[in-house]
Parts: C-alpha cells; sequence; structure tokens
C-alpha cells in the first residue's frame, strides 16, 4: 500500500520541483510559444512577439527626422511652388512623427490606425516624388534615393502581427531536410547504440572477470568516455583527414573505401566515420552500466549451471542475459536517448555535412545561424516528442523500470 506524501516531505521536494520548473517546464513552455509564431530576430517586422499590430515607434520618429531634414536641404535648390511642397512635406513629417518623440520601444496600433498611417506616408510618398520628377535636372543635396529608401523604412515601421498558430508543425510534415535530418539520426541511433550494446556487454563480461590486474583493465577501458566528447570528435577529424589520417588511410588499404579523402566527404562514409567514433567513446559508458548490473548477480548461479554442465554459452544465455535484462534496458534507454541528441559530435566531425545533419544539427542552424527562433522550436518540439515516444516504448513495452515500488 503506497502511502501519501506528508507536509514534511514534500518541503524537502520542493527545491527539486523549483528546479524542474526552470530548467525543464520553463524552456518546454517558452518554445511551444515560440513555435506558434513567426519569430526572427533577424528580420524587424517578426523580431519579437506579436499577436496583432504593432508599430516601431524609435524607428519611425527618427526615419520621420531625416526625411524632414533632407526635404529641407533639397528645399533650398527649389523655387516657386514646388519648393512650398517640398518645405509643407517636411512639416507634415516633423507633425506625424512628433507623438512618438518620447518613445522608446514598439507599441501597440489598431487596425484603423495602421491603414491610416499607410495611407498617409503613400500620399507624401506621391508628392515628394513628383516634385523631383518634375525638376530632374536640379543639383539636389540628397535627391529622391535617399528619401526613397527612408520612407520604404517607414512604412516597414507598422509591423503586422506574426502569430501563425500550427502553420510550423504543419510545415514539418512536408519539409523534405527535416524529413531527411530524421532519417539521420534514427540511422546514427540505431546502429551506434547496436553495436555500444554488443561491445560494452564484451567489455562489461571482461571486466567483471575476478583475475589479476582488473583494476587497471577497468580504469584503461573508461579512459575514452572521460575525453570531452568536442575534444575525441576532433581528435578523430585527424585520424579521418584524407591527408594524413592514419584511419583513412588504412580503410582505404584494406578496401572499404576508395580513397582516403573519401571518408569525410560522401554520405556514406561521413555517416559510418561519425558513428565509429561514437561508439569508441560512448561504449565504455554502456560496459559501466551493464557492469553494475552483472555485479549484482549472485555467483551461486554460475556455480549451479557449471555443476549441471552447462557451457558458457548456455550460462549466458540461460543465467546472466535474463537476470541481467533489467540493467541492460536501462542502459539502453539512457543510451539511446543520448545518441537521439546527439549534437557536438556531429557538429565537430562534420557539421551536418554528407547527410549527417541530424536534428539537433537542424535545429541550430534554424535557431542560431539563422535566427528562426519559431520554426526551429518546432523543429526542438518534434524531437522532444521522438524523445518522449522512445521513452514511453522503453518503459512500457519493454519494462526498462527505472524506479522500483518495492
Amino acid at each position: 500500500m503506497k502511502k501519501a506524501i506528508t507536509p514534511k516531505q514534500a518541503a524537502f521536494l520542493l527545491p527539486l520541483l523549483l528546479l524542474l520548473a526552470v530548467f525543464a517546464v520553463y524552456p518546454i513552455v517558452t518554445s511551444i510559444v515560440y513555435s506558434l509564431f513567426d519569430y526572427r530576430t533577424n528580420d524587424p517586422a517578426a523580431a519579437g512577439l506579436y499577436t496583432g499590430t504593432n508599430f516601431n515607434a524609435p524607428l519611425f520618429y527618427e526615419d520621420c527626422d531625416y526625411s524632414a531634414w533632407y526635404l529641407e536641404d533639397d528645399v533650398s535648390v527649389l523655387t516657386g511652388d514646388d519648393a512650398a511642397e517640398l518645405q509643407a512635406a517636411a512639416d507634415e513629417l516633423k507633425a506625424l512623427s512628433e507623438p512618438y518623440k518620447d518613445a522608446k520601444e514598439v507599441v501597440e496600433m489598431s487596425k484603423a490606425d495602421s491603414e491610416k498611417m499607410a495611407e498617409t506616408i503613400r500620399d507624401l510618398r506621391e508628392r515628394i516624388l513628383a516634385v523631383y520628377e518634375r525638376n530632374p535636372d536640379a543639383e539636389y543635396w540628397n535627391g529622391p534615393e535617399k528619401l526613397t529608401i527612408l520612407l520604404d523604412e517607414m512604412d516597414g515601421c507598422r509591423i503586422s502581427g506574426n502569430f501563425q498558430g500550427l502553420a510550423a508543425y504543419k510545415k514539418l510534415l512536408s519539409d523534405s531536410r527535416f524529413g531527411k535530418s530524421l532519417k539521420s539520426t534514427l540511422i546514427f541511433t540505431v546502429i551506434s547504440v547496436f553495436f555500444e550494446l554488443v561491445l560494452g556487454m564484451a567489455l562489461a563480461l571482461i571486466m567483471n572477470k575476478a583475475i589479476k590486474g582488473i583494476g587497471g583493465v577497468r580504469t584503461t577501458a573508461l579512459i575514452p568516455w572521460a575525453i570531452p566528447t568536442a575534444v575525441s570528435a576532433l581528435m578523430w577529424s585527424y585520424m579521418y583527414d584524407g591527408s594524413n589520417g592514419i584511419v583513412a588511410k588504412i580503410f582505404a588499404d584494406i578496401g572499404l573505401i576508395s580513397s582516403p579523402e573519401q571518408m569525410l566527404l560522401s554520405a556514406g562514409g561521413a555517416m559510418s566515420a561519425a558513428i565509429l567514433a561514437d561508439v569508441w567513446k560512448t561504449t565504455p559508458y554502456m560496459a559501466l552500466l551493464l557492469l553494475a548490473g552483472l555485479q549484482i548477480i549472485d555467483t551461486g548461479l554460475y556455480e549451479s549451471a557449471k555443476v549441471d554442465g552447462a557451457s558458457a554459452v548456455r550460462t549466458f544465455f540461460s543465467v546472466t542475459l535474463p537476470l541481467l535484462k533489467p540493467s541492460m534496458l536501462v542502459a539502453l534507454l539512457f543510451r539511446t536517448l543520448d545518441a537521439f541528441r546527439v549534437y557536438d559530435l556531429i557538429a565537430v566531425l562534420t557539421g551536418g555535412a554528407q547527410g549527417t545533419e541530424t536534428l539537433s544539427i537542424y535545429a541550430y542552424k534554424l535557431m542560431i545561424s539563422q535566427s528562426n527562433y519559431g520554426y526551429g522550436s518546432a523543429v526542438v518540439l518534434a524531437m522532444a516528442i521522438c524523445v518522449a515516444l522512445i521513452a514511453f516504448f522503453f518503459v512500457k513495452f519493454l519494462g526498462a523500470e527505472l524506479i522500483s515500488d518495492d
């Protein structure tokens, strides 16, 4: 029978809940919000979360001020009605910008005011350019070119709402690059985790033997896992180098690749290189988790199997493997989730080129390189859903229970 949590016990859990709220819940909620907007910081019209029409008041005031200044300079080279027309336009620009003189940020604007502002700017543009067209030979201080740029920028100060709802998720379904990234991620995850499980199991069985010097063997075996991923990836990139990389040369000599240059310059070679580097680094981690499971198996079971005449292979499949299943499933779960979210190894080794672009690399390029936080957040959330499905599959169908109720 499960007991209810007492207030004192809940008080001890409060710091953990606060940490989860700050470092887990808040980023997820923020990503969900961003994914509902066409949020791109490299575009002034989409550099915020706007549900309605907004107005960049500081920029508008600055543009009006410059435009009026330029017009007053050009008024001095004209005479008669045309000079009066430009001066009237300059005065109108000053009056138009006066309400926003002290504005420091983007402000909300109603649809009616936005349409009225657009009509005013359009009227000013027609009147100003008409004066310049009637006097093409005048020696202006500024001319229509500068004014056209400023007028265009003034019109762009009206920022339409960038709320798009679930459009980003709909785009994912037709995004071929997202599909390729998902495929590359799955290939990397399945193959690397498979080899890490097989090799990790073999290494764990060796480290579990009570033989002289086994402590040194265990320490040595864990060295690859202790090396930072970025450092190991850089190390492997030198060994894969087509000019003087030892691994690339060996693979070319034994016929696995046609030439050393193809190690990182072909789709198959680049993915194989990434998988090999990951298996080398993470197999000790898998072995360590499996070794912990082997340590709790009663040695009396092996003695009984030996008395019954069971071979080493029969003992492994009838005794070791069934009792190791819980630890093995937990190790697989942790490693699968980690491999699915791979970023640093691929980023350093190939940069996502030659068919090695994973979901993490794709999301990074969208949000950091392209400043597209809206669609990038949708990709990140899609990846989070995939991770959740993997965890659900392991826990529900394979029985990888992380915490027992006993």
